[in-house]
């Protein structure tokens, strides 16, 4: 591996290597085959917690050695985990910064089916609070937090409702490639190269658990319209929309879309977004005109859907966790 980057490294000017060509291969390769960290793969100790509607959320825990020591906790992308390359590079950047690091697994991401008849959503900003509230409970040390993809736009609209109050539960938030306009992602994962690959991929795990969740709950959706979805759109508006609230598809992208409210942040928060990243169009992203004193915006042209890899092949990610972990640790 290549000398690891500074600790306060910054992405804003992030160019790839030049064996990595492309927004497709700089998303694709350095989630299969780019090193992670340095070192061995995190030792995780997990906890379950229940929430408020008798559910649970298993969530995955890396210890410093001081008890008083900062957590940075991590929200995870779209069907990931604690083991996705990007969980496991922020949590040995964490380790060598001496913070505590956790994962919060949304319901059903965590290896076992949750109870309730609901899911995850990318705007799902009640239950990203919840978890922030039972951080602050549990563990009453200084607290940032990240969330990539997924987690990331679920992390923003939860600091956008929170306003005022986000500072309550966390010193600063970052967001890593997040579809901050998600009817623009959408469209685009939707078409062409990324429906081949990118929407087969997530409806491969997706359609399962939803099948396993209409088991648990008969009459809770129209099975046939699921096997027949062939892309998120279709998924979202049998499935992910109506189980959480909103009136279709439509509704919920409208709704839980993070962009068009990152005026209301009133807590320190960086917006990471590579122009070339192949679901969130460079066209789609905010402006310094869109955003408010308290958001940083990186948009380096670079760096693919939470790819950022750096060095010789096959690559690390620790540059990713170095430049985000680093400006939320300085926030501390």
């Amino acid at each position: 591996m290549s000398a690891l980057p500074p600790a306060s490294l910054s992405l804003h000017g992030h160019r790839a290597p030049r064996w990595l060509p492309g927004g497709n291969l700089q998303t694709i390769w350095p989630a299969l085959w780019s090193r992670r960290h340095a070192g061995p793969a995190p030792v995780y100790r997990r906890e379950r917690w229940t929430t408020p509607d008798g559910d649970f959320v298993d969530v995955d825990f890396q210890d410093a050695p001081d008890p008083a020591a900062p957590l940075l906790v991590l929200f995870h992308g779209l069907e990931g985990s604690s083991r996705s390359h990007y969980a496991e590079a922020f949590a040995a950047w964490a380790a060598a910064q001496g913070m505590h690091f956790a994962v919060p697994h949304f319901r059903g991401c965590s290896g076992e089916l949750n109870l309730a008849p609901r899911a995850y959503h990318s705007g799902d900003h009640e239950e990203v609070g919840w978890m922030l509230g039972q951080f602050a409970l549990r563990r009453g040390v200084p607290t940032v937090a990240a969330g990539v993809s997924l987690g990331g736009n679920a992390l923003l609209r939860w600091a956008e409702e929170a306003g005022a109050t986000a500072a309550a539960s966390v010193r600063a938030v970052a967001s890593v490639s997040a579809p901050l306009d998600l009817a623009a992602g959408g469209a685009a994962i939707g078409r062409g190269f990324n429906r081949l690959v990118y929407t087969r991929m997530f409806l491969a795990t997706m359609k399962p658990k939803a099948l396993a969740k209409l088991a648990q709950h008969p009459g809770l959706f129209d099975a046939d319209a699921l096997r027949a979805a062939r892309d998120l759109y279709a998924f979202d508006d049998v499935f992910t929309a109506p189980l959480h609230g909103f009136a279709g598809t439509r509704d919920y992208w409208a709704r839980a879309s993070a962009k068009p409210r990152l005026a209301d942040i009133r807590v320190p928060a960086l917006v990471v977004n590579a122009v070339n990243d192949p679901f969130v169009p460079g066209d789609s992203l905010p402006g310094p005109h869109e955003v408010g004193r308290h958001v940083t915006l990186w948009q380096p042209r670079h760096g693919g859907h939470v790819g950022f890899a750096l060095g010789l092949p096959p690559g690390h990610v620790t540059g990713l966790p170095s430049a985000v972990g680093g400006w939320l640790r300085d926030r501390l």
